[in-house]
C-alpha cells in the first residue's frame, strides 16, 4: 500500500509495537506473537496482524515473529534507522527537562540544537549543547537543514516560534505549549499537553 493511504491511526499503533518489541529484546526473547503483543499492549492480535500486513509480511504462521528482525522493518518503515537530528525552542523547566531526557539517544531523535531568549541562559549548555538565542533559529536550522523540531515556549510565544521554523524548512513539531498553532499544510504538527490528558482521564473519575 501507497504510504500515503495508511491510515494515521495505525501509524500511531507502530512506535507502541516497537517499543513493546524493544523490551523484549533486552529481556532476552527472540520470538513473540501478535498474541504476546496485544497482552502487553492491550490491542487485539488480529489488529496487530493486519496493521503488519499493510506493510509486508513479518512472520510465519504458528513460529511468530522474530523479535530483532521485526525491530529493524520497524524502524525502516517509522524511517528512524539513524538519528534525525532535532532543535529544542524553549528551555526553562519543561525544556530543561526534555533537553536533559535520556529516552531520545538510540530511538531515532537527537536534541542538537537549544534556543532560547533569555540572555542569562544564552551561550550556557545542556548536555553539552549550547544555548542559541531565538534570534539564530533561522540561520542555524536552514544551515544544518534540520526537519524536527520541539516547542517548549510559553504558549504566547509559540506560534511566533513555529512561524520562524517553518521559515528554516522545518517539516515537523512536537508542541509542548498549551495552544494550537497554524502551520501550511506540508507541516506536521503533533500536540503534548499533560493537562489536556489529565482532563481526558479525570472525565471518566467518580
Amino acid at each position: 500500500m501507497d504510504r500515503s493511504q495508511i491510515p494515521d491511526i495505525v501509524i500511531g499503533r507502530l512506535p507502541l509495537y516497537l517499543r513493546a518489541l524493544r523490551h523484549l529484546e533486552q529481556a532476552g526473547f527472540q520470538i513473540t506473537s501478535s498474541q504476546d503483543l496485544g497482552e502487553r499492549l492491550g490491542i487485539s492480535p488480529a489488529q496487530i496482524r493486519k496493521d503488519l500486513s499493510l506493510f509486508g509480511e513479518f512472520g510465519k504462521q504458528g513460529t511468530g515473529y522474530t523479535v530483532s528482525n521485526l525491530i529493524t522493518e520497524l524502524k525502516r518503515i517509522l524511517n528512524v534507522e539513524s538519528d534525525w537530528p532535532v532543535a529544542l525552542i524553549g528551555v526553562g523547566d519543561l525544556g530543561r527537562a526534555i533537553a536533559n531526557y535520556g529516552g531520545f539517544t538510540h530511538r531515532g531523535f537527537s536534541i542538537e540544537y537549544l534556543f532560547d531568549n533569555d540572555p542569562e541562559k544564552i551561550g550556557t549548555e545542556i548536555k553539552g549543547v549550547p544555548i542559541k538565542a531565538i534570534e539564530e533559529i533561522t540561520e542555524t536550522i536552514k544551515e544544518a537543514k534540520v526537519k524536527i523540531a520541539m516547542i517548549a515556549t510559553p504558549a504566547e510565544a509559540a506560534q511566533a516560534v513555529a512561524d520562524m521554523l517553518v521559515e528554516a524548512g522545518i517539516t515537523a513539531i512536537l508542541n509542548y505549549a498549551p495552544i494550537s498553532i497554524s502551520v501550511p499544510s506540508h507541516v506536521q504538527v503533533e500536540y503534548t499537553d499533560p493537562i489536556v490528558h489529565l482532563q481526558q482521564m479525570a472525565y471518566y473519575l467518580t
